[in-house]
């Protein structure tokens, strides 16, 4: 992108991210993905942007960090029983500060969270580290010859980076540090809060009268035994009661969470901060997804011309060895082969759409019994369906090229940027009406006062009936209503869902968090 055609920000800030991921350094997930791009996104518009996040090795010396020198600064962390070292590096890439807190407990092997065996018994303290190491990293560092300072925006990012708020409030504040800094707790999944026995909180080095604010207790029904108590401390809990504003990654999702079914027991709480919890939807990175510029397409093609994605979804067929059929609506799927993408509907839907003159094409990995049943379905209908098990950045973009339609019908999704990647291709998404996927995907409405409208199919409640429902239309449309369609593919490659535009609304989130006063004084 031009800097110069950047549209700039009223107010520029000091906008520290906490994350315990960020592409392309290290990624697991859609986590990633944000925090690899926002902060560009808004460091583009004049702010001045940190990211805080441990540098994984991974139990080797990971290439990613190759970049970052050594700051020769270093901190000693008052917690678990002693004094715990870290050290800190620095990248500046793209107009943004990478800071990468460095301690052995990165180190290991296997992924960011765990291995093999299942996640890290250690988490809580090496994200209590990373906190600890993200209030201290606008005090010390001195990067491009000045340090941050104490007015800062601090974005923290799920539970791994939730304890920085609670710091804020209990251990910086007091002492009239961080007085004119504010925090933003965007919530990217609420499932994971990072709940541990209520016997590791004097663990933590926060002051005992802090307690209340990450209380957790299970309901009588969640406890292993009579005798169980069911106290915890939640770092997602902590956050919730002393961060400033919160974010979640759609319009829908903020007030998903704020109901029983989707609050994760959270609920109550965030309908009691309701009057600052607000959803923004995430952007897509236009340098990595785009359809005229796409490295790993066989050819390219824009709203302007259409014609290379024909020619993309012929080579999609070569690639899989299904027949060459242009006229013959091509499904896909990608994602985690798991119970919240809804695999179990698609299976059972199956044989149901094989009678129908289609072909489905499925890309993930997850649920060894999903891939098991990959694999058989593709040896059944082999003209039909191909289940490709893994995952490959490049067939994922090839998919969303060279597919009609993309399958989404997941039980919830926060957010969900496969369907914004498929709109961006001119493939029309059917999916499932919950949290992200029911603000994006508008639904096809051939009788609008102002002509066509709609960019998709959102079916609700989710069942195999109103999938299959919904896919007919979408077949039908596609097979009998040619204009019908290309309008569906233009309206959707038209669609703005560029990080610019999720960075001017998160520019208004600053604004109202420095409007009042620190919600904990």
């Amino acid at each position: 992108m031009d800097v110069k055609e950047q549209a700039q920000a009223k107010v520029t800030r000091s906008v520290v991210f906490v994350t315990g991921e960020a592409s392309p350094y290290a990624k697991s997930g859609g986590l990633g993905d944000v925090c690899g791009s926002l902060p560009i996104a808004l460091a583009l518009r004049g702010h001045r942007v940190m990211v805080v996040m441990p540098r994984y090795m991974n139990g080797a010396l990971n290439k990613n960090f190759a970049n970052a020198f050594y700051t020769e600064k270093h901190i000693k962390i008052p917690c678990f029983g002693g004094e715990h070292e870290v050290t800190f590096f620095h990248e500046y890439r793209d107009s943004v500060d990478w800071v990468f807190v460095d301690h052995p407990s990165y180190h290991r092997p296997g992924n960011l969270y765990g291995d093999n065996f299942g996640a890290f018994g250690d988490n809580q303290f090496r994200y209590t580290l990373l906190c600890y190491a993200a209030c201290e990293a606008p005090l010390i560092l001195e990067l491009g010859g000045y340090i941050y300072g104490q007015k800062c925006m601090f974005v923290v990012n799920d539970w791994h980076a939730s304890l920085v708020p609670v710091l804020l409030a209990a251990k910086y504040r007091p002492y009239g540090v961080y007085r004119d800094a504010r925090s933003v707790l965007v919530i990217h999944n609420l499932a994971h809060q990072g709940v541990e026995p209520a016997s590791t909180y004097p663990d933590l080095g926060l002051p005992p009268e802090w307690y209340g604010a990450l209380e957790w207790v299970f309901p009588e029904w969640a406890r292993r035994h009579a005798l169980d108590k069911g106290e915890a401390v939640n770092f997602l809990k902590g956050a919730v009661v002393t961060a400033d504003r919160i974010v979640t990654v759609s319009q829908g999702y903020s007030w998903e969470v704020t109901t029983a079914e989707g609050g994760q027991g959270l609920n109550e709480l965030l309908s009691s901060r309701k009057s600052v919890l607000n959803g923004i939807v995430n952007g897509i990175d236009i340098n990595d997804w785009n359809p005229s510029t796409d490295k790993f397409l066989p050819y390219h093609y824009s709203v302007d011309d259409l014609s290379g994605k024909a020619k993309c979804k012929a080579e999609l067929q070569k690639e899989l060895g299904l027949p060459i059929r242009p006229d013959v609506p091509l499904i896909g799927f990608i994602g985690r082969l798991d119970y919240q993408k809804g695999i179990d509907l698609i299976k059972l839907a199956i044989p149901d759409l094989m009678r129908d003159n289609i072909q489905f094409v499925m890309l993930g990995s997850g649920d060894p019994g999903f891939e098991g049943w990959m694999r058989s379905t593709e040896s059944e209908y082999r003209d039909k369906f191909r289940g490709w098990v893994g995952f490959s950045v490049p067939v994922s973009h090839r998919i969303t090229a060279g597919c009609d339609i993309l399958l989404m019908p997941s039980r919830f999704e926060p957010c969900g940027l496969n369907q914004l990647y498929a709109m961006q291709y001119g493939t029309v998404p059917v999916v499932h009406g919950t949290g992200g996927l029911r603000d994006t995907v508008e639904n096809f409405n051939p009788f609008a006062e102002k002509g066509e409208q709609g960019t998709g199919w959102a079916f609700s409640p989710l069942t195999i009936e109103k999938m299959l429902w919904a896919l007919r239309m979408a077949i039908s449309t596609y097979r009998e209503h040619k204009s019908s369609w290309e309008g569906l593919m233009k309206r959707g490659m038209s669609s703005d869902f560029t990080w610019d535009h999720a960075a001017s609304q998160y520019e208004q989130i600053f604004e109202w968090a420095f409007m009042d006063q620190p919600y904990v004084v």
